[in-house]
């Protein structure tokens, strides 16, 4: 008896790393958060780029915070219509900016996944899980605590 494995292509777009996000995607791809810091101010910056947004200092570090990410729903949207190709089988798509419990000053956007939509509200308590899309990259994603 032979045995097929069957797989499911992932259809949606996948992002890009660049020089400015390559550590905060090779960290989720790890399943774990890094987060640029400005190596003056001392200031978490997110999302990354070549320079400090609070000084304007070109002098980046990167800090990992681990896979334990809890956090609080800063604000969200539900969409019932799918924006982008693939979204199509996750209707609807609940997308949350979630105020970052480890890093202060920081929000990151991604989808709550595994929720009603009728269990969703600002300030309610998330945790970080990382979604494999690919045998080599990860989502950073959010479920809710509880």
């Amino acid at each position: 008896m032979t045995i097929e494995k069957t797989s499911t292509k992932y259809e949606k777009p996948i992002p890009l790393k660049t020089p400015d996000n390559q550590p905060y995607w090779d960290a989720a791809d790890n399943h774990e958060l890094a987060i640029q810091c400005c190596g003056d101010c001392q200031q978490a910056i997110h999302p990354p780029g070549p320079a400090c947004p609070h000084c304007g200092s070109p002098t980046l570090e990167w800090m990992n915070y681990g896979n334990d990410i809890t956090g609080e729903i800063y604000s969200f949207v539900m969409t019932y219509v799918p924006m982008l190709p693939g979204f199509q089988h996750d209707l609807p798509t609940i997308i949350a900016q979630v105020a970052v419990d480890q890093v202060e000053g920081v929000q990151i956007t991604a989808n709550i996944i595994n929720a009603k939509p009728e269990d969703i509200a600002i300030g309610k308590a998330v945790k970080m899980t990382w979604l494999d899309i690919t045998e080599d990259r990860a989502l950073p994603q959010w479920e809710l605590i509880g």
